[in-house]
């Protein structure tokens, strides 16, 4: 059986690794067009009084796809926001309990948001919308509503099928959260109490 369960552990790391990988290249792909087009407008209208047109167009649509396939990367990487009052306040397996009934919900909404943002995708297409400055397709831009939803519903989902064959707490399928993670409070062993505010 823990060899079964390492296998899968091991097949999930490596959609795990890809996934990122795709990320990475998405993200940073986006914040260099974005550095190279804006750098290079702004050359434009200081050395011939005329900058790149459709260059705020443009720059716009890379944040709409570095914004939504930020979603993901900020999942994988446990830097989400989290609303965590009553999750600090668990332990041991009530605490794991919570974190993978988070992840259920979240991966939940997040696929919802990924059919939602697919059919506003197909209803765009359908429409013929262009941009006002370039006329590009405007549901070429809008597929990272989709694909970053999408993407976050998988970090999700990894994060709940670590929890439920690893050992300890997982926040992202490869990060596990470590004692100097759980905020001690002044009351308890070990720790001490710090009236700063």
């Amino acid at each position: 059986m823990k060899f079964a369960i390492k296998g899968v552990l091991a097949a999930l790391a490596v959609l795990d690794r890809a996934i990122g990988v795709i990320e990475r290249l998405i993200i940073g792909g986006t914040m260099l067009a974005m550095a190279l087009l804006m750098s290079a407008h702004v050359v434009g209208q200081l050395l011939f009084d005329r900058g790149i047109p459709g260059t705020y167009e443009v720059t716009e649509m890379l944040i709409v796809v570095m914004t939504f396939v930020g979603v993901s990367y900020a999942a994988r990487h446990a830097r989400h926001i989290r609303m965590s009052a009553l999750y600090e306040q668990l332990h041991g397996g009530a605490r794991k309990a919570l974190l993978m009934l988070i992840c259920v919900g979240t991966a939940t909404l997040m696929f919802y948001f990924a059919w939602k943002s697919g059919q506003y995708v197909i209803d765009v297409h359908d429409r013929g919308r262009v941009s006002s400055a370039l006329g590009l397709p405007m549901w070429i831009v809008y597929q990272a509503l989709p694909a970053g939803f999408a993407l976050a519903g998988i970090q999700y989902l990894l994060t709940l099928i670590r929890n439920a064959l690893s050992p300890g707490i997982w926040r992202s399928f490869n990060e596990e959260e470590t004692y100097s993670d759980v905020p001690v409070h002044g009351g308890e062993a070990g720790g001490h109490h710090d009236d700063r505010v």
